[in-house]
């Protein structure tokens, strides 16, 4: 089942994109939201503040000849509109991240049979999303490209891997697991599978195919060897993710104090992102990517796919044949 992430649209271009959506399907999907679009401390970020952050890319922005942006406005919250959007369009599937739902719209979700899938960092979020009556849950451990979707502690308290995560949450749920963070081939999703999961999710592998949306350069770059590095950072939208290593990472890893809260770093480092694109300075652009870079393989989805399938199919025929012998 494919998703698509809705986070960043309006309620009426979800709307519009979930039509599109259907129209080019008659197989189940699912949309994504976040619950959290906006960091505590966004509200009082003050004037100062800003001003460190500027100093501080400051050079990054001369390099491209670029003028530093004012500072960013602080838009609102508007998850519950945009869920009220998905009851309204009532796709397969909604899942999402940073938090949970209030009852009240979960309850509206259910009313349309629109099943829920929500992210779990943690057992203890895993326990705490069963309580909320979703239907599944994915449990994304820490080496999942893109962002961390913590929401009882911090992302950097909640740092589990997956395989270690699988078999926490579990023992301590009832409803299926999906398991997200360093799945790339047959391997994984056996692994994932005997551990107690009772599907696999995967972003980085898909996205460097030809059918994504990604740029060539971004699929080049998770072909190359700079995607054996990848690093947890605040750098490129102020909650923690994980993308390639690159040039600010390294510059600035020691100031990831500094660095302001989301969505204000997010709308604030575009600026820089933007033009580095236009210029073609990679080393100024992020690029999210899991820990499974490394592994890929196949660049068409359809052979990735059919790999996927082949592949952990004969992991276990091979384990059965074993098993047998002895």
């Amino acid at each position: 089942m494919g998703s698509f992430g809705v986070q960043h649209l309006s309620p009426s271009a979800i709307i519009e994109t979930n039509g599109e959506i259907r129209a080019k399907t008659s197989k189940p999907y699912a949309l994504n939201l976040w619950v959290n679009s906006m960091d505590e401390r966004a509200d009082t970020y003050s004037t100062e503040e800003y001003k460190r952050l500027c100093s501080l890319f400051k050079p990054y922005f001369d390099e491209l000849s670029v003028p530093l942006p004012e500072k960013p406005g602080i838009p609102i919250n508007q998850f519950e509109e945009q869920a009220q959007a998905v009851i309204d369009e009532s796709p397969p599937v909604l899942s999402f991240l940073f938090g949970i739902p209030s009852s009240e719209i979960l309850d509206n979700f259910r009313k349309k049979n629109i099943k829920t899938i929500g992210t779990a960092t943690t057992a203890d979020e895993a326990l705490a999303l069963e309580a909320a009556g979703v239907d599944a849950i994915v449990v994304s451990g820490f080496e999942a490209g893109g962002h961390r979707g913590s929401f009882i502690r911090s992302p950097e308290a909640s740092l589990t891997g997956t395989f270690v995560l699988i078999p926490q949450a579990a023992d301590r749920v009832k409803i299926p697991i999906i398991a997200a963070g360093g799945n790339a081939d047959g391997r994984g999703i056996a692994a994932a599978l005997t551990l107690g999961a009772d599907a696999v999710q995967i972003g980085t592998a898909f996205l460097a195919c030809e059918e994504s949306n990604a740029s060539r350069e971004y699929k080049a770059k998770l072909f190359s060897e700079d995607a054996r590095h990848t690093v947890l950072t605040k750098m490129f939208t102020g909650r923690f993710s994980r993308g390639i290593k690159n040039k600010l990472t390294d510059e600035l890893e020691a100031y990831e104090n500094n660095f302001a809260p989301y969505p204000i770093q997010k709308v604030f480092f575009n600026s820089l992102r933007t033009e580095a694109i236009v210029q073609g300075k990679n080393d100024l652009i992020n690029y999210w990517s899991g820990q499974n870079a490394p592994i890929l393989k196949y660049n068409k989805a359809d052979e990735l796919f059919y790999s996927l399938i082949s592949q952990t199919q004969s992991i276990y025929q091979r384990h059965a044949a074993n098993y047998i012998d002895l």
